[in-house]
């Protein structure tokens, strides 16, 4: 008479080994691998590309935030987290080209803009209207940025040459010639700006 038997447990056994060996490898060794030679070849960016004036960290070059002060240029509109520019929650609308609550939001942002902008007489460029698909994304076009400078050379009593100025100063081209399009960064135009004139 056959007598039942036991499973044979060495596949248990090594599928088991192999899982605790792939955790340990990949999900801990590596990372902390990378991290460390990230920290040493790269510092700056490893741990977030922040961006200090004295020893206060004022942002990230990489992480749009809100400027609610009219004297400072503004980003792209946010859906990133409940009110916006929110890391850890990164995302756009995600709303339809024909949705009703998306035609009227940008109708409002452009109200808004053409409200805080009276005295321009540039075109109203697509990226101060459209959120991004991050939701902070540090950058603006250089027509974004021109669009609100009549606003902050009247605020800052400097005239509008020397903040066109400032702009152009600050565009950075395409990455390695053909990839994206030329832009400007917020955070490090509106740090240049207190340079030129008194802060706020």
């Amino acid at each position: 008479m056959k007598t039942a038997s036991l499973p044979n447990a060495w596949p248990l056994t090594t599928s088991a080994i192999y899982t605790v060996v792939t955790v340990v490898l990949l999900g801990i060794a590596y990372p902390l691998a990378m991290t460390g030679i990230a920290s040493l070849v790269f510092p700056h960016q490893a741990n977030g590309s922040l961006v200090t004036v004295g020893r206060k960290i004022v942002g990230s070059e990489h992480i749009g935030q809100l400027w609610t002060k009219p004297q400072y240029f503004t980003g792209r509109p946010s859906a990133a987290g409940k009110n916006g520019y929110d890391p850890t929650s990164t995302g756009g609308t995600n709303l339809a080209p024909t949705s009703k609550k998306l035609i009227e939001a940008t109708k409002a942002t452009i109200a808004a803009l053409r409200k805080a902008n009276p005295n321009t007489t540039r075109p109203l460029p697509m990226d101060l209207v459209t959120s991004s698909a991050s939701g902070i994304d540090p950058d603006i076009s250089p027509e974004a940025a021109a669009y609100q400078a009549q606003r902050i050379a009247d605020l800052r009593h400097v005239t509008l040459a020397k903040i066109d100025a400032t702009i152009a100063a600050h565009v950075r081209g395409r990455e390695f010639g053909f990839l994206g399009e030329p832009h400007v960064n917020v955070l490090e135009l509106n740090l240049a700006l207190d340079g030129i004139s008194p802060k706020y």
